[in-house]
């Protein structure tokens, strides 16, 4: 199987997940876990992770991830790790944002705002080959094909949730 056509059967199903998160935050499913990780900790006075980081989103990525997983016949166990993984990739990007003062959702501006926005799309990539490399060697035309892959459909899965309401900001 060649590399482009791997990472798009290993991660479409993490983009199923963030399909299903939005689909929660849309229509208030789960509303219960929608609370923040972080429970308003702070460090230098800032938030640790901010609202935007909660046990819902962790828990329905990584079920909507396994789901996909066990639908191409790949596992479930292995799909929630997946995608788990890939959300707890996402805390020390949040963390980092937060001590620069940038706000939830938000990418700060100029040079800071290029670079965040490319991390924001590809950093659940790097946790996703924290579990996929035990079972799927991690080649470079692999791991290239899914950063790309990821971060091209990230784009338009952001852009389609904020249009549809899903999400607060279009990037």
């Amino acid at each position: 199987m060649g590399a482009w056509r791997q990472a798009i059967v290993l991660f479409s199903p993490l983009l199923l997940g963030f399909v299903c998160h939005g689909l929660c935050i849309k229509t208030g499913f789960l509303a219960g876990l929608a609370r923040p990780i972080d429970r308003g900790a702070c460090f230098r006075g800032r938030r640790l992770l901010g609202e935007n980081k909660t046990s819902r989103g962790i828990v329905v990525i990584a079920a909507g991830t396994a789901l996909g997983y066990a639908a191409l016949g790949m596992g479930f166990g292995l799909g929630a790790l997946v995608g788990a993984s890939a959300m707890a990739a996402e805390l020390p990007n949040s963390f980092v944002k937060r001590q620069l003062d940038i706000a939830p959702g938000r990418q700060g501006r100029g040079l800071t705002a290029a670079a965040f926005h490319v991390i924001d799309q590809v950093d659940v990539v790097a946790g996703a080959w924290l579990v996929l490399a035990f079972v799927v060697p991690p080649t470079l035309a692999l791991v290239v094909a899914s950063l790309v892959f990821v971060f091209v459909s990230h784009q338009a899965i952001t852009v389609l949730g904020f249009a549809l309401g899903m999400r607060p900001t279009w990037r």
